[in-house]
């Protein structure tokens, strides 16, 4: 429904818009599937998926096909028993028809073919139709292979019978996102990927094949877990140092809308970070719900209750235990099957049932007090870290009150080294965490006081991935960005207290800087992870090189662009010609120069790692991403007739070298060691005025692959990290010395 424009004196009936079926999706598409942007277009993939996994759920589906097209499409294929293609009794057409173009139609209201379902809102692939430019659909059913095609949600050619199939059965959807409403324009694999292996885990033996026919790399990847999340928890904790076995426990309740199921899985390590991840009907509970409180007050109880049986807690120490001491180095999945779940929305971020809670609780009380009293072991080695956990926080309790704030408008308590903005609207107030006192001087004097906060930091903030809630508390800068940003820590945490919605890391380019920007990121992951989850965190983009021509100034992000620049400011008034002889155009030019800047920079960076270029190239048995990047850039070169040999001996270096000096003629090029190199006027052009920079936003696209590099790359296990820093040494382009 909306509304048409109208005069103050002229609103009645006729004013009112009443928008159907398809049109109201494509004018409303955030509604259903929660923006237009990257999350969004994978949504739809997600939408489509979900069907699938829903027939796998109800035993009819054990192989779903994932495949990223070569021209950008989508298909989504299954083997389960094909949407139905017999006419709908109501509404005159055939039901997959009315599946595909119907809000609020499906399989999935009466519980007798899907017991459970993530998509019980009836819109999910009919809303997938209505934001594709086009899409076909092919069900193999009764012996016949069925087609019909849509564009923008309208049947473009009707259901038609295309071949035969045998006894195969199944669906395949193929689909285009419409491009007049998305602002994302391709598919990502790494988020795909992310998706698929996690549906992977909560299916166990359901296989998932992910394939890209767009990139020319060809990815392929297949998702099978027979120990299902069992399987997910030690793929979490693969880079941390266990200190119990995975203990798994599953069971069955009658609700009051049928069966509940719900299934755990839960491994103790020595980190100090907790993780759990939640499902409900396979989709991902990011916001909790009853599932998560009750699995939390199952254990609290359970390991006060054993403690307590056992001698092993004593009265005054049971007072002080907290729940969040109990899951310290705690990792756990918690999935639910519910016949008739209550989400919040479409986008599915929180479940409501209330008696899931008690059903939950009821079911991991039991079974876990059963695996205490069968493994004593297991269960001392629990109690212990949740009193070293407790102790840790009564140690952190003085520390922690010196960072509580009163209110947003309270700055009595607000650290002496922030420089404060005025506004006191979060929404549009900015902090800046700056590197060092000298480029904090700059900040402070160029910035916009109305709206940007400065707060410098000294030195590297502590890595809280090695550390307990008593040294993080301890930690001076740790402390000073907890009272900045006015959220408070812990149990005193309130997202609607954070005084600035913009929280921008802004370092130097160089390793110290990348070093002090990914402890600043664990530390607001670990101990923060709403600001990320609300797209609060930012990194600063400053420039790399200062670039003058002719009194006119520019400044450049990094290598990559400087190179593009001198390249295409080189091809000006020289000629580049084809290994035949002909000239090329500039169109043609350009590419061919990029192209071998490219070979070089990766040349060069196989060269700094102990490679021979010439040698990997060689090899059909080279592996690695360094082996990769050279045959692809080679085989592109072959498009403008050179091969190996050309770049090998000298000719095309010559060639590329010639045309960058020609580029440089009459440039003056400096290249910023630090931010402290620019006075006011520069820090604040370049990088923090709203009109003119370049930040990024931190966004959480995959929790579990978050949590496995922030544990791998920060945590105390040297040999993971050894082996990851050796199998991707290759894949690093930008490294100062």
């Amino acid at each position: 429904m909306g509304f048409k424009e109208m005069s103050e004196g002229n609103y009645n009936a006729e004013n009112i818009q009443v928008l159907e079926g398809m049109e109201a999706v494509r004018k409303r598409p955030a509604m259903y599937i929660g923006d237009t942007g990257e999350r969004g277009y994978h949504h739809l993939v997600y939408e489509v998926v979900d069907n699938s996994i829903d027939e796998a759920l109800a035993g009819y589906c054990t192989a779903v096909d994932v495949t990223v097209n070569a021209d950008g499409s989508l298909t989504v294929k299954d083997d389960g028993r094909g949407i139905p293609v017999d006419m709908h009794p109501t509404q005159k057409k055939p039901a997959i028809e009315v599946v595909l173009t119907v809000l609020h139609a499906g399989g999935k209201f009466d519980g007798s073919n899907y017991k459970v379902s993530g998509g019980l809102h009836g819109v999910g692939v009919s809303c997938v139709n209505a934001l594709s430019e086009w899409m076909k659909v092919e069900v193999r059913r009764g012996g016949k292979i069925h087609r019909i095609e849509f564009s923008r949600g309208h049947v473009t050619k009707p259901l038609e019978i295309v071949g035969e199939c045998g006894d195969e059965t199944g669906t395949s959807v193929t689909f285009f996102p419409d491009h007049t409403i998305f602002s994302c324009r391709a598919f990502k694999p790494d988020v795909l990927c992310a998706r698929l292996r996690e549906l992977a885990f909560l299916n166990k033996g359901v296989t998932i094949r992910f394939r890209d026919e767009e990139s020319e790399q060809r990815r392929e990847e297949t998702f099978r877990y027979d120990g299902g999340i069992d399987e997910f928890v030690l793929y979490l904790d693969q880079n941390k140092k266990p200190l119990s076995p995975v203990m798994h426990f599953e069971g069955s309740r009658e609700g009051t809308t049928g069966t509940v199921q719900a299934e755990v899985s839960l491994q103790y390590t020595d980190s100090y970070n907790t993780v759990e991840q939640t499902y409900c009907n396979n989709i991902r509970t990011i916001e909790g719900g009853t599932h998560l409180s009750g699995f939390r007050r199952a254990l609290t109880s359970t390991i006060n209750k054993y403690g307590t049986d056992n001698k092993l807690i004593k009265d005054k120490e049971r007072e002080m235990l907290s729940g969040d001491d109990m899951r310290e180095g705690l990792t756990a999945v918690v999935s639910v099957k519910v016949p008739q779940p209550q989400f919040e929305g479409q986008t599915k971020t929180k479940l409501g049932n209330g008696e899931v809670e008690g059903i939950v609780s009821s079911i991991v009380g039991e079974k876990l007090m059963t695996f205490f009293e069968e493994n004593p072991a297991v269960a001392k080695i629990v109690i212990e870290k949740t009193l070293l956990a407790a102790r840790a926080r009564e140690a952190a309790r003085a520390a922690r009150e010196s960072t509580r704030r009163k209110g947003v408008m309270d700055g009595l308590s607000l650290p002496g080294k922030l420089s404060d903005c005025s506004c006191r609207d979060p929404e549009k107030s900015e902090l800046y965490l700056v590197e060092g006192d000298s480029a904090g001087g700059s900040a402070k004097d160029g910035r916009d006081r109305a709206t940007q906060a400065i707060l410098p930091l000294r030195g590297k903030v502590l890595n809280v991935e090695k550390a307990r809630i008593d040294r993080v508390l301890a930690n001076n800068e740790i402390r000073s960005l907890i009272t900045a940003i006015g959220c408070g820590f812990g149990d005193d945490w309130d997202i609607s207290k954070a005084r600035y919605h913009k929280i921008i890391i802004m370092t130097d380019a160089d390793v110290d800087g990348s070093h002090i920007r990914t402890l600043l990121l664990t530390f607001f992951y670990r101990k923060m992870p709403e600001l990320i989850e609300r797209g609060y965190v930012y990194l600063a983009q400053p420039p790399l090189y200062k670039v003058e021509r002719r009194k006119r100034i520019e400044y450049v992000l990094t290598d990559e662009d400087l190179t593009k620049k001198l390249l295409v400011l080189g091809l000006d008034d020289f000629e580049v010609k084809d290994k035949t002889g002909a000239a090329m155009d500039k169109e043609r030019a350009n590419g061919f120069m990029r192209l071998l800047a490219e070979i070089e920079s990766t040349s060069k960076m196989v060269e700094e790692r102990g490679f021979d270029p010439k040698e990997l190239l060689a090899d059909p048995e080279a592996k690695g991403s360094g082996a990769s990047m050279l045959k692809k850039e080679f085989s592109s070169l072959e498009g403008y007739g050179y091969g190996p040999e050309d770049w090998f001996g000298g000719r095309l270096q010559k060639t590329l070298d010639e045309v960058r000096a020609h580029g440089k003629n009459g440039l003056s090029i400096y290249r910023f060691k630090g931010l402290g190199e620019m006075d006011k006027e520069e820090l604040f052009d370049t990088t923090m005025d709203p009109a003119k920079r370049h930040m990024l936003r931190v966004r959480l696209s995959d929790a579990a692959e978050a949590d496995r590099i922030f544990s791998l790359l920060m945590g105390d296990e040297v040999e993971p990290r050894r082996r990851f820093i050796e199998e991707n040494a290759l894949n690093v382009r930008n490294l100062d010395f």
